[in-house]
């Protein structure tokens, strides 16, 4: 387990580089947090010091965007706090961008778990009072 942590938005993209260093071989992150807490935020960050240069939004209505980051790797972010059933995910082809070797970045996560995985990274975000993130990285 590895903890880090984002004071402010102007410190957003140093945290994204240390994750970015945390993440080894490891392909497929849910990042879990409640509704605000920043998944977008901070996937945009670590999209961003990935090299990718389109915009970087959330896939709420998608469901999956698709990204290339500047060594040419494609990255998937999932949004799948619409899915009520995962024959919704099973039917826009979830499975082939899982286990397709390239990274995937899901939010609401569990609502697909049957779908995930093994070695999937659960990616904690808390807030506190004062607007501070803790991410927590369970590898």
């Amino acid at each position: 387990m590895t903890t880090l942590e984002i004071n402010s938005l102007d410190s957003i993209r140093e945290t994204a580089r240390q994750f970015i260093a945390q993440m080894g071989d490891r392909k497929v992150f849910a990042f879990n947090g409640h509704m605000g807490a920043g998944k977008t935020t901070f996937i945009r960050a670590i999209c961003e010091e990935l090299g990718v240069k389109e915009s970087v939004n959330s896939p709420t209505f998608s469901i999956v965007n698709e990204y290339e980051a500047a060594d040419g790797q494609l990255i998937y972010h999932f949004d799948c706090y619409r899915i009520n059933k995962v024959q919704e995910a099973l039917d826009l082809g979830a499975e082939e961008y899982l286990y397709s070797g390239s990274l995937c970045f899901i939010e609401w996560a569990e609502n697909i778990a049957p779908l995930l995985p093994d070695r999937i990274v659960q990616v904690d975000i808390e807030e506190n009072e004062t607007g501070k993130r803790t991410i927590t990285i369970h590898a």
